[in-house]
């Protein structure tokens, strides 16, 4: 009996990847001027508005303390965040709490002595607010993917903060630190190319082969049913080819970005989360004379004649 001859069936799967009247009253001619007042009153004192009395060191103390819990609360809320759906939430939230104790802060006016650390904490917190403002759209464009992230992008204002903060506590025992989160650099991690995530069982005849021909760095799930085959890390402009796949019918997903977070398994920044529509099947076939494998090649960006499509994937869906 003839040896089995041993035969590669290499098929093709390219991708085409997805991877926003008025008017002037004229003026009046003629007329006659004139001038009122107040018969017997004080001209000078008419108009002067009554000051507001400063708020005793107690009072001024109820005040900060009525907003310490929710501005705390709400920022490590946002340091704890885990997912971008969550995130996404949290910052607004942070800025919806935050905004409101800045506007009730600003209105007060605290004792004589500590009127210049008053002054510095609620201008600190309204530049925090407006910080927040601006992350909070970064957030939603998935240019920021992750809670460090956030406070990194945060970490002037959440500084300036906190020292405002200190500062204010420090003149009276005033309980304005709310800021209990410090914020890392900016960074940009990478793994090295072929770098598993996530391990496989591996022992099959099958490959697949992956070009990640974008300008980010990807990392690839392959899914078995609700299982995870395994995840591999494909560096922009690179190639890697997983061999040993088992046979089976697998579904591909694919996540791009810059700076990756291996503790949390995700991209901090310029996040992106696609799939392909198709599954792929492995298949060895066995005869009295040959054995017969399939070969997969993916490509994670555009190309020419591609014949697979991509979709895009919400966050919370795809598999970490």
């Amino acid at each position: 009996m003839a040896s089995p001859r041993l035969i590669s069936c290499v098929l093709a799967l390219a991708t085409l990847t997805v991877g926003a009247c008025s008017s002037i009253a004229p003026t009046p001619e003629g007329g006659s001027s004139t001038v009122s007042g107040v018969a017997g009153g004080d001209a000078g004192s008419a108009s002067a508005a009554p000051s507001a009395s400063a708020l005793t060191p107690e009072a001024y103390k109820a005040e900060l303390d009525g907003r310490h819990k929710p501005m705390a609360d709400a920022i490590g809320s946002l340091a704890g965040a885990r997912g971008v759906k969550a995130l996404d939430q949290r910052v607004s939230k942070a800025e919806e709490t935050l905004s409101g104790a800045a506007e009730s802060l600003a209105a007060l006016v605290p004792p004589a002595d500590v009127r210049p650390q008053h002054d510095a904490y609620v201008t600190s917190l309204q530049d925090f607010v407006t910080a927040l403002g601006a992350t909070s759209g970064k957030v939603g464009a998935r240019a920021l993917c992750t809670s460090s992230a956030v406070l990194a992008d945060l970490g002037a204002k959440l500084k300036a903060l906190d020292e405002a903060g200190e500062a204010l506590q420090k003149a009276g025992d005033y309980p304005a630190d709310v800021v209990d989160v410090k914020a890392a650099r900016k960074q940009t991690r990478r793994l090295g190319n072929g770098s598993f995530v996530r391990n496989g069982s591996f022992g099959g005849r099958s490959s697949l082969e992956i070009d990640n021909g974008a300008g980010r760095d990807a990392v690839v799930t392959v899914m078995r049913g609700k299982s995870k085959a395994f995840s591999v890390y494909v560096r922009r402009k690179a190639k890697f080819k997983v061999k040993g796949v088992r046979d089976g019918s697998y579904k591909i997903y694919f996540t791009h970005g810059v700076d990756w977070d291996g503790r949390n398994k995700a991209f901090t920044r310029e996040c992106s989360f696609e799939r392909f529509q198709k599954s792929v099947t492995f298949k060895t076939t066995v005869t009295a004379t040959q054995i017969r494998w399939h070969d997969w090649r993916v490509t994670l960006h555009a190309i020419t004649g591609g014949n697979a499509r991509t979709a895009p994937v919400d966050p919370e869906s795809f598999p970490g």
